[in-house]
């Protein structure tokens, strides 16, 4: 008796079939796509780091308050899969204890000294040679001691920050070796889109600017995210904000799933539903997926509150990225024991 098709398999079986006709449709030219994972890398990035760029420019204040309701309760699983239980990091009872400032810093307790701290604990925690481990002392030290004295901007800087640790985490987590002088152009791209904006030398342009969700106009963005900063520099940075958080959330639900996965070649959708469901679980997924559909009935009701909920619990995460570089720093990418997504 054949096994019943779960209903999300079902749901994504007309995605394979019409990316199946586009690679049909291709010819010849499909082949280096299917086969060549860092060609395909290359040119998912480069588009999405391009798409992030006009949508944020041409929309910004809508890219603002969306783009957290829409991507970032799938990002939090992407970093609780990609960082911890597919690395089998749960399985090592030696690191729970970075585990403790990491539940701290999400209270809202001292987030930026406590939540740095867990990288710090991290890498003395785990296995490497002793040099880099007092390269991550020497770097998150200070930074530890500056967060306890910034009487709260430091977690403002940390939230502007940690978008640009995603891209360095993911070229840090590629698998060396392959065509990493293509796929450079990924970063280097992010780069240069990021001085452009920071530097106004790319602005806001279209009758899209002007629009914006109620209450989450530009004053209430700059009141968020560059508080005390004056024109130009306030939208400047309010922008970069926007531009490199969906970057952020591109690199962790594209970038890095692709690199993980064992094979150079492709997934079908569905397959990658089956491969999510193995490594979190069934109640895992489903607090996830309940999440996401409790967050989006709330922006449905007030999308500014919505959107503020969200940014305060999930800022915790960003310390779970730095522990990880902390780790990969130190101890090197872990062997992975499943299948990919």
């Amino acid at each position: 008796m054949a096994r019943p098709v779960p209903f999300p398999e079902r749901m994504l079986a007309p995605f394979d079939q019409l990316r199946l006709r586009l690679l049909r449709a291709l010819g010849p030219a499909a082949i280096p796509l299917v086969r060549d994972r860092d060609l395909r890398v290359t040119l998912a990035g480069t588009a999405m780091v391009a798409t992030a760029a006009v949508v944020t420019l041409t929309f910004p204040w809508w890219m603002l308050a969306l783009s957290p309701i829409l991507w970032g309760v799938p990002h939090l699983i992407a970093d609780l899969r990609y960082l911890v239980i597919r690395p089998g990091l749960h399985r090592r009872p030696g690191l729970y204890a970075a585990a403790v400032p990491l539940l701290v810093a999400g209270c809202g307790f001292w987030s930026v000294p406590v939540g740095l701290s867990s990288g710090l604990l991290v890498a003395w925690l785990c296995q490497g040679p002793l040099p880099r481990k007092l390269w991550v002392t020497a770097i998150l030290l200070p930074l530890i001691g500056a967060g306890a004295f910034s009487n709260g901007a430091g977690t403002l800087i940390f939230a502007h920050a940690h978008n640009f640790i995603a891209v360095l985490l993911w070229w840090c987590w590629r698998p060396r070796g392959g065509h990493r002088a293509i796929v450079v152009a990924v970063p280097a791209l992010f780069a240069g889109m990021s001085l452009a904006i920071g530097l106004g030398w790319l602005g806001p342009a279209g009758p899209g600017a002007d629009w914006a969700p109620a209450n989450l106009d530009a004053s209430t963005h700059f009141a968020w995210l560059a508080p005390g900063l004056t024109a130009p520099w306030a939208g400047r940075l309010v922008l970069l904000f926007g531009f490199a958080q969906a970057v952020h959330y591109g690199v962790w639900l594209r970038l890095i799933p692709e690199e993980d996965r064992p094979q150079p070649t492709p997934r079908t959708f569905a397959s990658s539903f089956r491969a999510l469901r193995q490594d979190l679980g069934p109640w895992l997924l489903g607090a996830g997926a309940a999440f996401a559909t409790g967050l989006a009935m709330w922006a449905m009701i007030d999308l500014a509150q919505a959107r503020a909920g969200y940014l305060r619990m999930a800022l915790f995460h960003g310390y779970v990225e730095v522990a990880a570089a902390a780790f990969l720093f130190v101890e090197g990418r872990p062997r992975q024991t499943r299948s990919g997504a």
